[in-house]
């Protein structure tokens, strides 16, 4: 069974950092994209950033843009978000989630796989 397992959320104040990592397990989801998506109450889920397998492409939603960076492990299966600069708009449960698509697509269905998700509070 595959599975995404995400940690490193919790509560910080408006101005800290923190990186998120989701580890894969069950398959080496090769040639996978791997994206970040989060929600908040009363919203809908939504695209975060991607990245491609090789790296070589990601994808950033204008809300969080210079804030937050993507990255990815390979060799551990392995997929990072940085947040920078956090305000209490990114307190959300943030999710890890997987496609076949070979470029970060940011529709939530084109993703096949899904974490539990960690949650991230900003307070202000």
């Amino acid at each position: 069974q595959e599975d995404l397992v995400e940690y490193g959320g919790g509560l910080v104040q408006a101005g800290d950092s923190l990186r998120l990592s989701c580890v894969a397990s069950g398959r080496a989801f090769v040639n996978y994209t791997l994206g970040w998506f989060r929600q908040a109450p009363g919203n809908e889920r939504e695209f975060v950033a991607g990245i491609s397998w090789s790296g070589g492409s990601t994808n950033y939603a204008d809300s969080i843009k210079g804030r937050f960076t993507i990255s990815r492990d390979n060799a551990r299966n392995m997929v990072f978000l940085r947040m920078d600069s956090l305000q209490p708009e990114d307190t959300a449960l943030y999710y890890c989630a997987a496609t076949s698509f070979r470029v970060p697509v940011v529709s939530s269905h084109l993703y096949d796989y899904w974490g539990q998700g960690t949650q991230v509070t900003v307070s202000s």
